[in-house]
């Protein structure tokens, strides 16, 4: 095994650096992420900061442009390992569509393709349908959400995955508030990083009982 110099270390340290700082100002350029509102993000919890999927997604060259720069952040034995991407409705299936996508276009022809596998959390349908369950089972997961605002979705996603089989190696995200409340015990990796203002539990929501009503698109 060939041993990286400390001159390519730092390169590849700066390379990413200037990816972080390009994707928030990327970011933030587009509209796409919002620091200043009153955002519930259906986990329980309220926030002043938001990144907004719809604009995010609306243009499909933006999001191959950020999957493409989140997987060159990545590290390469994570890449090399990860079978399946899978990701929440809707950002997080969208995004992991297009990194396995992307992921594919980096391996020899001869590779395995990767598999794709969205999921849900919310109502009667939340879970993996029998389709994907059998995609996931036995396979080496990385997990995909467009942000990590607690890790809270992640930590129900990489249930998901695990109750049907698969093994999550990975979360990953475009935006991260860098305030998670769990910690999954795997490595996470974001694109972008940004601590935002607090989380607050939405029964507790000083904004909630300041009465500033909740940001709608």
């Amino acid at each position: 095994m060939q041993l990286l110099g400390p001159h390519t270390i730092v390169s590849f340290m700066s390379r990413q650096d200037d990816l972080r700082k390009q994707a928030l100002a990327r970011l933030q350029e587009f509209h796409v992420l919002m620091l200043d509102g009153h955002f519930d993000y259906g986990n329980g919890y309220h926030g002043r900061a938001y990144l907004n999927p719809h604009r995010l997604f609306r243009q499909p060259s933006l999001i191959w442009r950020l999957g493409q720069d989140l997987l060159d952040v990545v590290p390469e034995t994570i890449l090399a390992d990860t079978e399946v991407v899978a990701g929440p409705l809707t950002g997080g299936a969208l995004l992991a569509h297009t990194l396995a996508g992307l992921l594919d276009g980096r391996r020899s022809l001869g590779a395995a393709p990767t598999s794709f596998a969205p999921l849900s959390l919310k109502g009667a349908e939340a879970g993996l349908r029998p389709f994907y369950r059998s995609v996931v089972q036995g396979k080496r997961v990385m997990l995909a959400d467009d942000v990590r605002n607690t890790g809270k979705s992640f930590e129900r996603s990489k249930a998901v995955i695990e109750e049907a089989g698969g093994q999550v190696i990975a979360t990953v995200e475009i935006y991260d508030r860098l305030e998670p409340v769990v910690d999954l015990g795997i490595p996470n990796v974001a694109l972008a990083e940004y601590r935002a203002p607090e989380n607050y539990a939405a029964v507790e929501c000083p904004l909630c009982k300041s009465g500033v009503p909740v940001t709608r698109f």
